[in-house]
């Protein structure tokens, strides 16, 4: 029995099975990992890592394959929408880190890698498949147009690195754009910071990226009544995820009146 993909879900299966290969080669599961695939589709990438881990949970929205899905040895379901899964509750249940992988919907990629964030904590790795422009934005540079606000919030938290670029004609039916596969590594803070705040900030920095930061940024630490002595005179491409990040540690620690770390 075929499946017809769904619009709605943003459903496009892999279907290279070199690809496949690639992307299990890039997790390199092993067994007693906790696996969490995000996603599973048809279960191109699903059987593989059972294969070689034995036990994976999925998490899957689609009634009609997740009802295929159930037929996999090994394999704990989860029907649910991603964006309401608790990762953290998940890791106590497994009592241990969460390896993320997942092809992810490219309409809601980013409010996913926005609710991964909440939980990284409880994450040793990601292996997302992203639209390329998504991932290309991710990993960006500071200086470079793809540099943003998307850039700024995923390297405070994560070391990012691109091992797989993937054509359309490798799913079915195939997406009208590129895509990339993303190892994300959970890293220390920096600092302690709000992450409210800092996306608050970095959002205004990033509002009109041709203007430099005291049209934007300016005017915000203004409202906020605080002064930091921090360079405006750039635009906000210009300015390095570290810097962003001590920005709003400063700025939250005046608003809140904590004491300078010694």
């Amino acid at each position: 029995m075929t499946h017809r993909a769904r619009k709605r879900f943003g459903q496009h299966f892999l279907v290279d099975q070199a690809v496949v290969d690639a992307i299990v080669r890039a997790v390199d599961p092993r067994p007693g990992e906790a696996i969490v695939e995000i996603g599973p589709g048809l279960g191109a990438i699903t059987k593989p890592l059972l294969g070689r881990c034995g036990a994976v949970t999925a998490i899957e929205l689609d009634r009609d394959l997740a009802a295929r899905l159930t037929r996999l040895e090994g394999l704990e379901l989860i029907e649910a929408d991603v964006l309401r899964v608790d990762f953290d509750a998940l890791a106590k249940a497994q009592a241990m880190k969460l390896r993320i992988v997942g092809n992810l919907p490219y309409n809601i990629s980013t409010p996913i890698l926005f609710h991964l964030l909440d939980a990284i904590d409880c994450v040793v790795d990601q292996h997302v498949m992203l639209q390329r422009e998504v991932a290309e934005r991710i990993a960006a540079l500071p200086g470079g147009k793809s540099y943003g606000r998307l850039s700024v919030m995923l390297q405070w938290r994560y070391a990012i690195e691109t091992v797989l670029d993937i054509a359309p004609h490798a799913f079915d039916p195939p997406p009208k754009v590129q895509s990339a596969v993303l190892r994300m590594v959970p890293k220390p803070a920096l600092l302690e910071v709000g992450p409210s705040l800092l996306g608050e900030l970095v959002t205004v920095a990033f509002s009109q990226r041709r203007k430099l930061l005291r049209h934007t940024l300016g005017r915000w630490l203004g409202e906020h009544r605080v002064d930091v002595g921090f360079d405006l005179q750039r635009r906000a491409e210009e300015v390095p995820v570290e810097e962003f990040v001590r920005l709003a540690a400063s700025v939250e620690r005046l608003i809140s009146g904590r004491p300078a770390p010694a």
